[in-house]
């Protein structure tokens, strides 16, 4: 199961293609609200959690998802219970996936240190000892998946798909979508 963490302020398209293109892959996708079930994004899109963090089942996550959005980011760095997921997840070798400005969230943590990870432009100094590729809208480094930002949205969502379902599973999604990037 893949949980897609919702904080107040995060970037919906971050949060909602990738979202979308799993499910169409037939993973089963938790939008996880970290203060309620209803949470409203950066541009004023409230989204309807499927559960609040206190419920999520964390034995059956194979990958937590952290959007973009600096409020939203700002609510995961702020919640003691999302910083004890993220750690678990990362100590049990789960994978962690993290768009735009969420990178800054693993590399406060230690978890890029020395590894290739992409963010959102001008946040490089934010990411401590990552080796930040410029310019790349997705990045894979061990069981880390990092984006550039919303513009990134497909091809993070269906790299998703590739590291969980392999590559012809991410081939049907874009074909069915339409998707040409």
């Amino acid at each position: 199961m893949v949980a897609i963490l919702l904080g107040t302020g995060f970037e919906e398209s971050e949060a909602l293609v990738p979202a979308d293109l799993l499910r169409r892959a037939g993973i089963e996708v938790q939008l996880v609200g970290i203060g309620g079930t209803r949470v409203t994004g950066a541009h004023g899109i409230t989204v309807a959690a499927d559960r609040v963090l206190d419920g999520l089942d964390a034995d059956k996550l194979a990958m937590l998802v952290l959007p973009g959005g600096m409020g939203g980011v700002e609510s995961i760095q702020a919640d003691l219970r999302a910083q004890a997921l993220i750690q678990r997840c990362y100590d049990e070798g789960c994978w962690l996936a993290a768009i735009c400005a969420a990178p800054t969230i693993l590399a406060n943590m230690g978890f890029l240190d020395r590894r290739r990870a992409v963010c959102y432009p001008g946040m490089e100094e934010l990411m401590g000892s990552a080796v930040v590729q410029k310019g790349t809208p997705v990045v894979v480094d061990g069981h880390i998946v990092t984006a550039e930002a919303a513009g990134s949205a497909f091809p993070f969502g269906l790299k998703l798909v590739e590291v969980l379902k392999g590559a012809e599973a991410a081939r049907q999604v874009a074909h069915a979508v339409h998707y040409h990037g």
